[in-house]
């Protein structure tokens, strides 16, 4: 979208148009001006304009999903993020002066109409304020009049009345200058005596239309059109209430056609329907939550499938993240360079640690290594594996140090596999140990973890349905197949080793196999 922005300037430009201006600076001032005296026109040349810019909002719900009215967190971001782009001060005077733009009629260019009647109400108030201070200074100053306390009374009276609309003037502009359109929203949210009136959201309404002509003036302004893009995250971490409130404020801001946004709503629509489902705002949608979404959504988007490249840089940026990493070997570094004595062992164990973790690293992010065709294509699920990582491969070197049995790169594919199918190890894990507990420890300890898991899986098959929710944790069946028969046969011995450090493996869920395994063999 920016580079869209650079590329319709340059063309404007190209073409002879003026070039835009910003309300900063001398521009503050000109914008000033216009907005006191002077009423925008929108022309047939303002909308046959290419150039745009894009206002970026970014409004992550969790960080508003403990106050009452989420939707009202999504209206005052947007007012805060408009009056920081613009300045406080040409809003301000906007809500006192300034007026919606109007449309040409004809081919008329004149972007700019003169307000007769705000500049004769300006000039009318001083020439009266200029006759009351003249009456009052001749009462004041000229002998022979000074005794008149009439004259004193009359010009003092007519100067104040002149003088205070044009106070109250500048305290209007004053007021909105310090009283921002997010704290008066703030206010009314939270009036208990006003939110519960049907005026509570015509309130609002107001104060999104205000903005709405104001960001029209602008457009006539800046000689480009505007857009705000509000850029909607983490809504499927919210509670369902919240969801629809936020959807509701969305079709709230969407209700004028000719309304400057643009929602870009980022969600995971396994999370997003189920939510909406069992809110209130499915009536006559047969409570089909899809629907709801394909009605509010005019332009859907699904990220496709992440190639091969795109998980390689997925897990580049995920370590980069790792600055602890980095600290320790550069501290090591300054320490050596030094001379200073390291604590005896934490030393030689650190640096260890810290090979072993760079090895791991290093398998995940080789695209010849058959590991990385195992990442998920969720950010959020490579941060968590390469997080992982360092902890698992601490805690097994402090355990058992490096016997030479496992490696780096068994560690962190034992850290994806427990990551992506999390169901089906528990289940082989479960499978292990319960054999572990009925026969010699050396007839289990051989096998393959894919044996025990396909001698079992009539039996997982049995309790899918009390097991469903956890099994749809898992990816996909095929690829755990191929990961365990062909590229990571894990034997049993080697999954005992790895069980004590686990630490992204939710081990309740072991725990609920085994008591559905032991109720299902009563």
């Amino acid at each position: 979208m920016r580079e869209e922005m650079a590329q319709r300037e340059a063309a404007e430009l190209l073409r002879g148009h003026r070039k835009p201006r910003s309300p900063h600076g001398w521009g503050l001032l000109v914008a000033l001006w216009l907005l006191a005296f002077y009423e925008p026109v929108v022309t047939e040349g303002h909308l046959r304009r290419k150039n745009l810019e894009f206002i970026f909002i970014r409004f992550s719900a969790w960080e508003f999903a403990g106050c009452d009215k989420l939707w009202a967190g999504l209206v005052t971001t947007l007012c805060h993020r408009i009056r920081q782009h613009f300045g406080a001060l040409p809003l301000s005077v906007f809500h006192v002066l300034g007026s919606r733009p109007r449309f040409a009629s004809g081919f008329s260019q004149r972007e700019w109409i003169l307000k007769k009647g705000t500049c004769l109400r300006l000039w009318g108030l001083l020439l009266v304020l200029g006759v009351g201070i003249g009456i009052l200074l001749v009462a004041l100053l000229v002998p022979g009049i000074k005794d008149h306390h009439a004259l004193k009374v009359v010009g003092s009276a007519v100067a104040s009345l002149s003088g205070s609309s044009l106070v109250l003037g500048a305290l209007s502009i004053l007021k909105n200058f310090m009283v921002s359109e997010k704290k008066k929203i703030e206010r009314l949210t939270n009036s208990e005596r006003f939110a519960g009136q049907l005026g509570f959201m015509s309130k609002i309404r107001g104060e999104v239309e205000v903005l709405v002509d104001f960001l029209a003036f602008m457009e006539v302004f800046e000689r480009r059109r505007l857009r705000v893009v509000l850029e909607i995250t983490g809504l499927d971490l919210c509670y369902p209430e919240k969801v629809a409130g936020v959807f509701n404020a969305m079709a709230t801001l969407l209700s004028d056609a000719n309304a400057p946004f643009i929602f870009l709503l980022a969600v995971d629509p396994s999370v997003i329907v189920p939510c909406l489902e069992q809110t209130g705002c499915m009536k006559g949608l047969a409570d089909n939550g899809y629907l709801y979404l394909n009605r509010a959504v005019t332009l859907p988007f699904s990220i496709p499938e992440m190639g091969a490249r795109s998980r390689l840089r997925s897990v580049e940026a995920a370590i980069q993240t790792r600055e602890d990493l980095l600290y320790r070997i550069i501290a090591g570094n300054v320490a050596k360079s030094r001379g200073v004595p390291a604590a005896p062992g934490w030393k030689e164990a650190d640096s260890e640690a810290v090979a072993w973790i760079h090895e791991a690293f290093r398998c995940l992010h080789d695209g010849a290594d058959v590991l990385s065709r195992y990442l998920p294509e969720n950010g959020a699920n490579v941060r968590r594996i390469v997080n992982t990582i360092p902890i698992t491969l601490r805690l097994l070197l402090h355990r058992s140090g490096a016997s030479g049995i496992l490696s780096p790169r068994a560690a962190a594919a034992w850290v994806v596999l427990a990551d992506r199918w999390p169901c089906r190890l528990s289940w082989t894990l479960q499978c292990l140990e319960d054999a572990g507990q009925s026969l010699p420890a050396a007839d289990s300890f051989g096998k393959s973890l894919w044996s025990i898991f396909r001698e079992n899986a009539g039996e997982l098959s049995a309790l899918r349905q009390p097991l469903a929710k956890v099994l749809s944790l898992d990816a996909d069946p095929e690829l755990f197949q191929a990961f365990l028969a062909r590229d990571f046969p894990f034997s049993a011995a080697e999954a005992r080793e790895f069980l004590g450090v686990t630490v992204n493996l939710d081990h309740s869920i072991r725990h609920q196999m085994g008591l559905l395994r032991g109720m299902d063999r009563l």
